[in-house]
């Protein structure tokens, strides 16, 4: 299974999109959870603060329901 680096603080993007998309934690979750991919709050919490690597199958959930394209994560980290 592959997994993004620690070396990118993406966390940051990851919650401005959600502040963008005016979803709570819950609501991403619970979206995540209707696509197969099982998180809990405090997980999800972590990838938000960069203190869990983050799964490439999450992150394209993630674009998903975010609407955005995956480089969003990217912006201004590379």
């Amino acid at each position: 299974m592959q997994k993004i680096r620690p070396d990118m603080d993406i966390g940051n993007n990851i919650q401005r999109l959600r502040y963008q998309n005016k979803l709570t934690q819950e609501q991403v979750i619970a979206k995540l959870e209707l696509m197969g991919i099982h998180m809990s709050k405090s997980t999800y919490a972590k990838l938000e603060t960069n203190r869990m690597n983050i799964k490439i199958s999450e992150l394209v959930a993630l674009s998903k329901i975010f609407h955005t394209d995956i480089n969003a994560f990217f912006e201004g980290l590379l």
